[in-house]
């Protein structure tokens, strides 16, 4: 499993990859602009930063014209940040029932990114008790820093490609998106 934050950046480099191994899967771990739902369609396996009504019915749309859907995970903002992505904690069930029952999407989990400056077990709990709630069996939590605290709380995949390859340039969006 490896995982991208651009959708411009995984078309350019990753057809070839996958050309050589088939079998790699590809998660789109950044923001996804409306705009380019259909190219990171036609990219990725998995689409972890549903965060959005307007998102989630692009994707519909485009799913329906393309016939390919992958895996998604919805964005929950924890932390409740203005700067960061995702649906509010307490809006979660309702987004959740908008994509799996009105728009008949493939959510399987949920992802988070806690904040950077608090103890980020809370907000694994949290998300982890939204996700049995929603009965959601995949949970996106933890980074190189704190990826041993998510699996504490039941993480199955986790985003460690600064541990692998050193800090991130700020130019080149590659992580890595590990099973837990």
């Amino acid at each position: 499993m490896f995982g991208e934050n651009r959708v411009q950046e995984a078309k350019a480099k990753w057809p070839e990859l996958r050309a050589r191994f088939p079998d790699l899967e590809l998660h789109l771990i950044g923001p996804l602009q409306s705009n380019k739902t259909r190219e990171a369609l036609e990219t990725f396996d998995v689409i972890e930063t549903l965060d959005r009504p307007k998102l989630a019915h692009a994707l519909r749309a485009e799913i329906d014209k393309l016939g390919r859907a992958p895996k998604l995970f919805i964005q929950v903002n924890t932390g409740e940040e203005p700067q960061k992505a995702g649906v509010a904690p307490q809006d979660a069930p309702a987004f959740i029932h908008l994509a799996r029952e009105e728009l008949k999407l493939p959510v399987r989990g949920l992802m988070c990114i806690p904040p950077a400056d608090e103890n980020p077990a809370p907000h694994f709990a949290l998300l982890a008790k939204i996700a049995k709630s929603e009965d959601l069996p995949l949970l996106s939590m933890g980074m190189s820093e704190d990826f041993e605290i998510a699996i504490r709380f039941g993480a199955t995949h986790v985003r460690v490609g600064s541990a692998i390859f050193g800090a991130r340039n700020q130019d080149v969006g590659t992580g890595v998106a590990g099973g837990a």
